[in-house]
């Protein structure tokens, strides 16, 4: 009898605590697939929103990375991440429930909507943070990879239905309706996450003030080639992407000519690529190393997005679709794949007591140019249109490519020799 047999079945299981975990994961990722489409075309089909008001909607979802992450950071090493987590999602779903009573009365302004939105941003910002801390306790360090490839690769399958789904039920229903599902994910997730039964330690008062706190997750990621890195990566692309996409939904529907059940199955079909992206992280990985999997992935995300300025009004609506879900299918592959990436070595290079902050500080900076992305594309797509604005959002979007190819992240093999090894553990 082999000894070490039970070991390594254990250590290929992540466990029925880590069931739940994806659980509610996935159905956050669910509910903000739809959210993702149904709250612009809410505001354009039912408000009568421009592009530069599509933008400012945008950049209210973005602003509270900008503006929360970092002290949400501080409190996440402070508190069990689980109570913050479910928290996150009962507010989550009672300011979706205000959107939708607030939609059927027919009380709705675009003001009220840019609020409402950026509350729901500010507890995705705590939700984000703790989220991304609370794996390596549920999952164990050990298993993260594979744990966040298959985070991913839910994700990706959300990206799947979601838009399809959030299509069909504004098409058939209307945007409220779909919003008024986003909330029951919301629920879901709660619940899921209210079952997780795995021992969160209490995390150790330090004694010291927030400020001081906060600046030790900033200079921990100042420090660490790889992690500035991974924010420039993450920085420059969710910069130029979120720029494209705020023109995209208002050049789909008025330039294009697309309803939104096509923006569901542009969505919803492009998405495949993302879901074979997180499926392929550890194959390519082990194959290729993890830096050469990054360079690709930026180029493949960058040149994908680059041929969206190319599609003309002119085409039959079967032919837009069908490009547009090739360019969404590339794009997504090489984003998935570098999240599972990304991520990974992040959380292998952090110890568990700065976790939240280390993550908190990786969000602030890449997630908090995402505001700046939507407010600047829509700006640009008043004035130039949104063809060029787009096609303008694009070429910045290159700079990724550069950026990566130059970094140290180029010559990382596997991520694992390059992990932290942290004294404190995740559970007591």
């Amino acid at each position: 009898m082999n000894p070490t047999k039970p070991i390594r079945q254990q250590s290929r299981r992540l466990g029925p605590d880590f069931a739940r975990f994806w659980t509610a994961q996935a159905a956050s990722s669910i509910g903000g697939q739809i959210s993702e489409l149904a709250v612009p075309l809410l505001a354009v089909l039912v408000l009568h929103a421009s592009a530069g008001e599509v933008g400012l909607l945008g950049a209210a979802r973005w602003v509270p990375f900008l503006l929360l992450a970092l002290p949400l950071g501080v409190l996440v090493d402070r508190r069990r991440r689980r109570l913050l987590l479910v928290s996150s999602d009962v507010v989550r779903a009672v300011l979706t429930l205000v959107v939708v009573a607030l939609a059927f009365s027919g009380l709705l302004t675009l003001p009220a909507l840019v609020v409402l939105v950026g509350l729901l941003g500010a507890f995705t910002v705590l939700f984000e943070v703790s989220y991304q801390s609370f794996l390596p306790t549920v999952a164990g360090r050990e298993h993260l990879e594979r744990a966040n490839g298959r985070l991913q690769a839910t994700s990706s399958a959300a990206e799947i239905g979601g838009p399809g789904l959030a299509g069909l039920l504004i098409q058939a229903l209307s945007a409220p309706w779909a919003l008024l599902t986003h909330a029951a994910t919301y629920v879901v997730s709660a619940v899921a996450l209210l079952r997780i039964s795995t021992p969160e330690r209490q995390p150790v008062p330090t004694g010291r003030g927030v400020l001081r706190d906060l600046g030790d997750g900033l200079r921990f990621v100042r420090r660490d080639r790889y992690l500035v890195s991974l924010v420039g990566f993450a920085g420059i692309y969710n910069l130029f992407a979120q720029w494209i996409m705020v023109l995209f939904t208002v050049h789909a529907v008025r330039e294009l000519g697309l309803t939104a059940g096509h923006l569901g199955l542009v969505f919803s079909l492009g998405a495949i690529g993302a879901l074979l992206g997180a499926a392929a992280a550890p194959a390519s990985v082990r194959r290729f190393g993890a830096g050469r999997v990054m360079v690709g992935c930026a180029a493949a995300e960058c040149v994908a997005l680059a041929a969206l300025p190319f599609v003309e009004e002119s085409w039959t609506v079967p032919v837009v679709v069908t490009v547009l879900v090739v360019v969404f299918a590339v794009n997504g592959a090489g984003t998935s794949l570098s999240s599972v990436v990304a991520l990974t070595l992040r959380q292998l290079r952090t110890p568990d007591h700065l976790l939240g902050r280390v993550n908190a500080t990786m969000r602030w900076l890449s997630y908090g140019v995402i505001a700046i992305g939507a407010a600047v594309g829509g700006i640009v797509g008043d004035a130039l249109g949104t063809r060029t604005g787009i096609a303008l959002g694009c070429a910045g979007s290159l700079l990724t490519v550069v950026w990566v190819s130059a970094s140290p992240l180029r010559w990382v093999g596997d991520p694992r020799l390059l992990a932290t090894h942290d004294s404190r553990g995740p559970a007591a």
